[in-house]
Formats: structure tokens, sequence, C-alpha cells
């Protein structure tokens, strides 16, 4: 249900602000939401356990199954091998997009302690990143059954614009609340 919620306001409601405001003759030129990549690295000590574990939690957040990464090359200073795994991924689109970004506007972010909005800075190509601290935040996480103390979260949302200035737009149209 929030899936269709939050796509049916892109269609009815902000692709039309945008063509206004943006003053965009063609309905293909409107920036719109590409992906959504969850990405968690995992400590180069953490036990089999700790890996299952995260996999599960990201792929509850995700609502799929998340990808392992695994490392290309060993690295002594950080104690990791190759073939280890030093990470947890998981790319969404269509549906599964849209119900995150919902989830993640309205209850995921009102939820955090002191949180006054998302900063503005973006990647100069029209995509935001945000970084969580710990995503134990996430409904779908039961703090009880998680092993680990707090594992952080990145989370990159790509449009289809290089314009920070639409991207911006975009998102709050969609309801995304920003700094000031």
């Amino acid at each position: 249900m929030a899936t269709t919620v939050l796509k049916d306001l892109y269609e009815q409601q902000v692709v039309p602000a945008l063509e206004k405001e943006l003053e965009i003759k063609n309905i293909h030129r409107v920036p719109k939401l590409e992906k959504i990549v969850l990405n968690s690295r995992i400590d180069a000590e953490a036990d089999k356990a700790h890996v299952e574990q995260l996999v599960k939690e990201i792929g509850l957040i995700a609502g799929q199954k998340p990808l392992l990464i695994k490392a290309k090359k060993s690295i002594s200073n950080f104690k990791l091998r190759q073939g280890m795994p030093s990470g947890v991924k998981a790319t969404l689109r269509g549906k599964r997009m849209y119900d995150f970004l919902y989830r993640l506007i309205h209850i995921v972010l009102p939820v955090i302690r002191d949180f006054r909005g998302v900063s503005k800075r973006m990647d100069k190509r029209g995509n935001l990143n945000i970084g969580i601290e710990d995503h134990s935040i996430f409904p779908e996480i039961k703090i009880e059954s998680s092993s680990r103390q707090n594992t952080g979260l990145d989370i990159a949302i790509v449009t289809t614009t290089d314009s920070d200035r639409e991207a911006l737009l975009l998102l709050q149209k969609l309801g995304m609340v920003f700094r000031k």
C-alpha cells in the first residue's frame, strides 16, 4: 500500500510541479528515481554468525536478498584476506525502491533523536548519500535478536538527473526533509 502512495504522488503531483517549476517541455526530461543502493560493511574480525545475521537484517530492511561482497585482494593493515566477506549490498528498483523510500522518509528518519533533516550535500551528479550510524532504527530489526552493537548503513539515492538542484527539488517534493 505504501508503495503505491509514493509512486502515485510522484506521477500525479510531483511530475506536473517539476515540469512547471523547471520549465520542462518534454515529460521524459523530468527527473525521477533510478535506484536506491543499501550498503553495510563487515569487520574483518567478524565471525560467520555475525555475517549471516547482517545479511539477514539487510535483507529484512531491503525486502530482498542482499549480495555478499568479498574482498578482491588482501590488505594486511585491515586484517583482510582475499575472499573474506567485506560488505553487504542491496540495489532496490521499482516497487521495492518506492516502498523503502516511503519507510525511510515517514517512519525511520523521524525516529532518529534530534533529527533536523538530511544534509543537502549532493555528489554533484544528482545523487544523495545518507549515512546511518545504527541500522537497528528500522522497524524490521528486532533489537534483542541482533547479535552485535550498531552496524552502520549507507543509503545512496540515485536519480536520472545530473543537476543537484533538480534532484533536491525532486526529493523535497517526495517528502524528504532537508536541513536549513
